[in-house]
């Protein structure tokens, strides 16, 4: 496996991803609320919704790395989960930790720490398919994590559960605007 080349194509991922969940922000407002755009963009300003909108780009460049970078596929896929779960870990984890100890968000600390999540979890997707021989060996696990994270993904967009992790700050509801249900 060459190094060099898969480090490139995990920056060029880092890229996409960062560009992409930007623009996944706002999707649902540019849209006009299309029903549609929910399953992959941001409904709200809940930290849920912040993790879907980095995660699910993270999990397209996998699928474009998974078919061109030549690493194999049992290689390569857990180590994309495990960086998955590091980054859908990772960004509450952090937002509760700093806005416990502030005491509120701070919104460039927000976005910045959401970009260097996304690097994180590139480095131990990278770390895990060049370094860790053994990687293989958790495939099944990997598919099943995979399995749990794709019907979260769908299923808390349109019945968050009433946890502050899916609560908007900004309006109090849970999931899509204006729709609450008990």
């Amino acid at each position: 496996m060459k190094k060099r080349g898969f480090i490139c194509w995990e920056t060029a991922g880092f890229i996409f991803t960062s560009v992409a969940a930007t623009v996944l922000h706002f999707l649902y407002e540019w849209s006009g609320e299309e029903l549609f755009t929910a399953l992959f963009s941001a409904v709200n300003e809940s930290v849920w919704e912040h993790i879907k909108i980095f995660s699910l780009p993270y999990v397209i460049w996998g699928f474009v790395e998974i078919f061109c970078s030549g690493i194999p596929f049992r290689r390569l896929m857990p180590s994309k989960v495990f960086g998955l779960y590091t980054m859908i870990t990772v960004i509450p984890v952090f937002f509760y930790t700093y806005t416990g100890i502030f005491g509120k968000n701070i919104a460039i600390v927000d976005i910045l720490s959401g970009f260097a999540i996304t690097a994180l979890s590139y480095y131990v997707s990278y770390r895990l398919a060049v370094y860790a021989p053994f990687i293989d060996k958790y495939f099944k696990l990997a598919a099943v994590l995979f399995a749990i994270y794709a019907a979260a993904l769908a299923f808390f967009t349109f019945a968050p559960p009433r946890i502050p992790l899916f609560q908007d700050p900004v309006s109090g509801e849970y999931g899509l605007p204006g729709k609450q249900e008990i």
